[in-house]
């Protein structure tokens, strides 16, 4: 029999189930404590989220079983929930979920969508990416404090052009730059420029960087995934939790730490509640991403 709680968020009341289920066995964490977390992430997450078509990855038996993706938002959300026309399958555009309040995160939260999948663009504006991505995958044995090598060249190649980049982890296994545009620019242009810089840092470090997809290529390596910025890509979103043994979340880090993680210290790692604190701590310090207006280079 499921057991059904209803709960107030906002001016919405849900009902939410089954919330002592354990959806991250080696840590215990129950759903529950996600819906917690996504609860009380919300002032900060749902900027991030807002106007866009976001992707759902459910993981309905928890994390040690297969999740599966979900765009298309389902019939049974509440009326409430607005949704948004996105990019689709051979049928036409889909209309993905908007998470536009805290009460839509709960109610993810409720369906055990762990992750959250946001896109570069506004759903009113698909042909117009607000910043570029670059994705650092690291080739096993390279790990975190390669990514972070390969971030702080990053980070120095944009300052070479005027530009400012903010670092997350992925939340996995890697770390993501983001570049803030807010001004006019395509997927093309995005991903160009991505893949121009990443094509430089593999001329200049080909034993550690590589922008060519093929796993053979990898090991060892860091992937500059270029690729992220086309039009129909979705990246975790920041904040969202990850489907990992251990409840970690893709977390807005500082460049001190990034630096300090590529000199040797321990690797840029954290889970729900670290998230929580380090929120209390530093406010959103993936907020720029949101306002700062900047322009690629035209050459």
């Amino acid at each position: 029999m499921t057991e059904r709680t209803t709960v107030k968020v906002g001016e919405r009341e849900l009902s939410v189930s089954n919330l002592h289920k354990v959806l991250y066995p080696a840590a215990g964490t129950t759903k529950a404590e996600v819906i917690e977390y996504y609860a009380r992430i919300a002032p900060v997450m749902l900027p991030h989220l807002a106007g866009r078509c976001i992707t759902l990855k459910r993981f309905p038996d928890g994390v040690e079983h297969d999740g599966f993706f979900e765009k298309r938002c389902p019939k049974h959300r509440p009326e409430w929930l607005q949704t948004a026309l996105g990019p689709g399958d051979r049928k036409g555009d889909l209309a993905y979920c908007r998470m536009d309040e805290a009460a839509s995160l709960v109610w993810a939260a409720n369906m055990a969508a762990l992750e959250l999948h946001v896109p570069m663009a506004l759903a009113d504006d698909l042909d117009s990416p607000r910043a570029v991505v670059f994705d650092f995958d690291p080739g096993a044995p390279a790990a975190m404090k390669e990514c972070c090598e390969v971030a702080v060249l990053v980070r120095d190649i944009l300052a070479a052009v005027n530009l400012q980049g903010f670092a997350k982890t992925s939340g996995s296994k890697g770390l993501q730059l983001y570049v803030p545009l807010n001004t006019p620019c395509t997927h093309e242009q995005a991903a160009d420029f991505a893949l121009a810089v990443g094509q430089l840092l593999e001329h200049q470090h080909r034993d550690r960087v590589t922008t060519t997809m093929a796993k053979a290529v990898r090991p060892g390596k860091i992937f500059v995934d270029w690729s992220q910025n086309a039009r129909f890509k979705t990246t975790i979103g920041v904040y969202s939790m990850r489907a990992r043994p251990e409840p970690t979340c893709s977390t807005p880090v500082t460049w001190d730490e990034v630096q300090a993680c590529a000199d040797g210290a321990p690797e840029l790692r954290f889970t729900w509640r670290d998230v929580l604190d380090r929120v209390d701590h530093h406010g959103d310090l993936f907020e720029p991403v949101l306002s700062l207006e900047q322009t690629l280079p035209t050459n």
